[in-house]
């Protein structure tokens, strides 16, 4: 608001206050000094000014939006935050009796020294949370009216002022999170005017409680001294402190009992002596007081935190008389004994806290009496008995309840609905009956729920899925069944714990990339698919608890760090993808326990060594072996060959040298034509799943294949450093369907008998030291949908008949020794034909191919479009129809010509067609 009033202000007044706005950054962009314009200074914002004088006393620029961890006005204040400095001209604001320029952003800079010496009519300073350093001007102690100084959360390099006990007249002093050092000054306490001192969390020097409260602290109200080094033990002339509502001695080094004077400081509403070393027992009755006109000591204490102590002994009876109390905080301790039943009295406590005790007996059921508890938590200590529904009776207002880690049974009704909603719930080792608790069902706003170790069995019924907390423990339970595919934990961070139980099938993920934690060790499951995730971190060892596991795909993530040789103890494990991370290391030798993989890929990371001689002893049954994109160095182990199942190998982009062993044609799997599609998946039904994948790299880009998978052969050496003559053992592999050798030093011929591998799709020997002439068998291969025969030594003339007319100039170029077609160079001799009956049979081809194309497209088109009529109407035909779509994928590869112009009049097609599609 606008604070002003009807008398003009002094132009010398108003001149200052131009002066001092035009110190601080972005003046005419703050809301507040908008309104600083105009020859009445009285009316602008934070201004005013004296009755009859016109005479500035107010200077009130405090943030109105001042920005805590976690508000949401954090826009709001930086909208109203003023950054800059202060100018001496505020010092001709002689009549000045109020500033409070608290919650800015004042860039570190030190408190003007003409504070002190120039405002003299200064009461009230407030320069707190406004980010200024240095030292703390010892003239402040000049400011002989000053009432209130507020310095709290700044970052002072100073010890504590000593001047403070010279000014009489202060009655607040808040010098809290100041970073000052030194002592407490001991003449505070003789402060006439005192009512207010808080002096926390600073870097003072140890101070005894026998000096400290040897003073005059009769008056003072507020005396907050945590984290304040102070040390010793409480005296009993604490008692004398009557004017006390507020007292802070938490996180020092007191010790000793809890006098019974205590009693008598009857207008105590705030008590904290948690974080301390206070021992002995709570004081079974207190002294009574001539001072405290309720007949009930302690009567008006709202607070009470005596947590983190060593007390011991039983929790008085008196306890239950403090009729006010909202919060009754006792944790951490050592005490024991039953709960008294007297609490049930405290009808406006809010949170009760008695956890990490020794209690021991049953929880009275009165408690469940008070409307107002919103926090219980008694977890952790030797609690024993039913709880039952009366326990809850009235506590429509509870929000967190933990009754962990004790011996209690819960006895409730199957159609029991609870009074509450809960969103903090923890119930470890507690009996929660067999079955999943039907009572959780109507709770909404659960956020964290902790059930670990309940005797729980069976299934975790669907409807509990509909609204997950972020943080989930089921562990040691009976808990079986399979998770759904998916769940939501909300948009915050998310931890879950579902180890030790009986889950199995698939690994289930929570929706959204926010967790921060999940543990499944120890189930029955058999997949884990995480891939594509933003995981990092090392992979936990404890996933080799999991030993049912038939899959596990961690690929496409950031991990990092030795992949754990504990998963050599999955010894069920069918396939492991690792690829597409930045784990290091080598292979672990206890993989050779993995007898049962049929599918290894560990491309993508950064692995070295050489490559495992017992790899091909252990995994007699392997069909895929990826270690492409690594740094395995050395010669290949001619013990490779007796992977008598292996399909597709591929080690391409590592520092692997030596010839290509002859050993490689032996690969008995590679030898044979596959023709059957073997469809691939791991788990305990239909819905929940893991697919066998795997990308292969052919025809100059990555294909990743699932279901066509078992009909891709191939052998994938590139990039590395291999030397020696072309392997002609390879030509035995007549089921290779994508051979690479690119990027190496391999010399020699290519063998006339390459004709035998009739299934090739993909054949590239680039970048190699080939020579000789390109052989004619190659026109053979009619399947052939990508060759690559650049940068060799080939000679002579290019083989362009039949198949091999299908490929450009680009699969032949960086052989200077090549002639003839599709190159530009013509070869010695070569004559070439232009009579007019030439051109004519070409266009006659020409037209028949463009009609043969164009019925091509148009039967593909109709293809089309006829089943997505009839799919449309009937799933299930669907799902057979794309099954046959995803079979056709190889045939389509090996006629990528032929595809490419029925595929443009498909597209020209489509574009006419799809509109009247979509009306459909």
């Amino acid at each position: 608001e606008i604070v002003g009033h009807g008398t003009s202000c002094l132009e010398s007044d108003r001149e200052a206050l131009l002066d001092l706005k035009n110190g601080f950054e972005d003046p005419d962009q703050n809301p507040r000094l908008l309104t600083w314009k105009g020859s009445d200074c009285c009316q602008w914002w934070g201004i005013h000014c004296g009755n009859t004088t016109g005479a500035v006393t107010h200077v009130d620029l405090h943030n109105p939006y001042p920005f805590e961890l976690g508000d949401s006005s954090k826009s709001r204040y930086g909208f109203w935050n003023l950054s800059g400095e202060i100018r001496p001209s505020l010092a001709k604001l002689k009549s000045l009796k109020y500033l409070d320029l608290s919650f800015n952003t004042l860039n570190g800079i030190s408190i003007p020294t003409f504070l002190g010496s120039s405002l003299q009519n200064l009461q009230y300073l407030n320069l707190s949370h406004a980010g200024l350093s240095g030292r703390i001007p010892r003239n402040l102690g000049n400011l002989s009216n000053l009432q209130y100084l507020d310095l709290s959360s700044n970052y002072f390099n100073s010890k504590i002022p000593d001047w403070l006990v010279n000014v009489s007249s202060l009655k607040t002093i808040d010098m809290t999170f100041c970073e000052l050092q030194g002592k407490i000054p001991l003449g505070l306490s003789d402060l006439p005017n005192l009512r207010t001192l808080r002096l926390r969390s600073n870097w003072l020097l140890t101070s005894s409680t026998s000096q400290l409260f040897r003073g005059r602290w009769e008056k003072v109200q507020i005396l907050d001294l945590g984290y304040s080094r102070i040390q010793g033990k409480l005296p009993t002339s604490i008692g004398n402190m009557t004017s006390l509502t507020y007292l802070d001695l938490s996180r020092n080094d007191i010790q000793g009992g809890i006098p019974r004077s205590i009693a008598k400081l009857c207008n105590l509403k705030h008590l904290d002596l948690s974080f301390n070393n206070l021992t002995g027992t709570l004081p079974e009755s207190l002294e009574e007081s001539r001072y405290c006109v309720s007949s009930s000591l302690l009567f008006n204490l709202r607070y009470l935190d005596l947590s983190y102590n060593q007390l011991s002994g039983r929790l008085p009876e008196w306890l239950g008389h403090l009729e006010n109390l909202i919060e009754l905080i006792l944790h951490d301790n050592l005490l024991h004994g039953p709960i008294p039943n007297s609490l049930h009295l405290l009808q406006n406590l809010k949170e009760l806290k008695l956890q990490q005790n020794r209690l021991n007996g049953t929880i009275p059921q009165s408690i469940g009496q008070l409307p107002e508890l919103s926090i219980l938590d008694v977890s952790s200590n030797y609690l024993t008995g039913l709880v039952t529904e009366k326990h809850f009776m009235k506590h429509t207002m509870l929000e967190y309840l933990d009754l962990s880690f004790n011996s209690f049974k819960l006895d409730v009704g199957l159609n029991w609905a609870p009074p509450f909603q809960i969103r903090f719930l923890r119930l470890s080792s507690c009996h929660l009956g067999s079955c999943f608790p039907a009572w959780l069902r109507p709770q909404k706003k659960t956020e964290h729920l902790v059930l670990s170790n309940a005797s729980i069995s069976g299934p975790i019924p669907e409807w509990f899925w509909e609204n997950s907390p972020k943080f989930l423990n089921f562990s040691f339970n009976k808990l079986g069944g399979q998770l759904p595919n998916s769940f939501n934990t909300g948009n915050t961070y998310a931890n879950v714990d579902f180890s030790y139980n009986l889950f199995e099938g698939s690994i289930t993920l929570p929706v959204g990339n926010n967790v921060m934690s999940l543990d499944l060790s120890n189930n029955k499951f058999s997949v884990i698919d995480l891939s594509s995730n933003k995981l990092t971190g090392i992979i936990p060892a404890s996933i080799g608890n999991l030993t049912d596991l038939r899959a596990l795909d961690l690929s496409k993530n950031s991990l990092f760090g030795k992949i754990p040789s504990t998963l050599g103890q999955l010894i069920y494990l069918l396939t492991l993808h690792l690829g597409e991370n930045k784990l290091s290391g080598q292979i672990p030798s206890l993989f050779r326990n993995l007898s049962r993989l049929t599918m290894l890929d560990l491309g993508s990371n950064k692995l070295k060594g050489r490559i495992p001689s017992w790899t091909g002893e252990c995994f007699k049954i392997l069909s895929v072996l990826s270690l492409r994109s690594n740094e395995f160095f050395g010669e290949l182990p001619f013990t490779l060959s007796n992977l008598s199942s292996l399909r597709v190998l591929d080690l391409a982009e590592n520092q692997l040298n030596g010839i290509i062993p002859a050993s490689f044609g032996d690969f008995k799997c590679m030898t044979q034509i596959q023709n059957i599609s073997e469809n691939k998946f791991y788990g305990v039904s239909s819905n929940s799943h893991y697919d066998e994948n795997m990308v292969v790299n052919m025809k100059g880009q990555s294909l990743r294949y699932t279901k066509t998978l078992s009909l891709v052969i191939g052998l994938d050496l590139s990039s590395n450093n291999f030397s020696g003559d072309f392997p002609v053992e390879i030509t035995k592999l007549l089921g290779l369907v994508v051979l690479n050798l690119s990027g190496n030093h391999i010399s020699g011929h290519i063998p006339i008998n390459i004709s035998k591998l009739g299934q090739l799709s993909s054949l590239d020997l680039s970048s190699n030291r080939l020579s000789g002439p390109i052989p004619e068998s190659l026109s053979s291969l009619s399947f052939l949908g990508h060759l690559n025969l650049s940068n060799n030594e080939f000679s002579g003339v290019i083989p362009y008949a039949g198949h091999m007319t299908t490929f450009d100039a680009s699969s032949f170029t960086g052989n200077p020794g090549l002639c003839g077609g599709p190159l530009d160079s013509r070869c010695p001799g070569d004559k070439g034909v232009h009579d007019g009956s030439s051109k004519e049979q070409v266009f006659e081809d020409n037209f028949l191919d463009e009609w043969f194309y164009l019925s091509v497209g148009l039967g593909f088109a109709a293809g089309l479009l006829v089943p997505f009529l009839v799919m449309s109407l009937r799933k299930s035909w669907s799902d057979a129809y794309f099954g046959l779509v995803d079979m056709a994928n190889i045939i389509v590869e090996q006629r990528p010509q032929l595809m490419s112009k029925a595929l443009e009049l498909v597209e020209g097609v489509g574009q006419l067609m799809v509109p009247h599609i979509t009306e459909w």
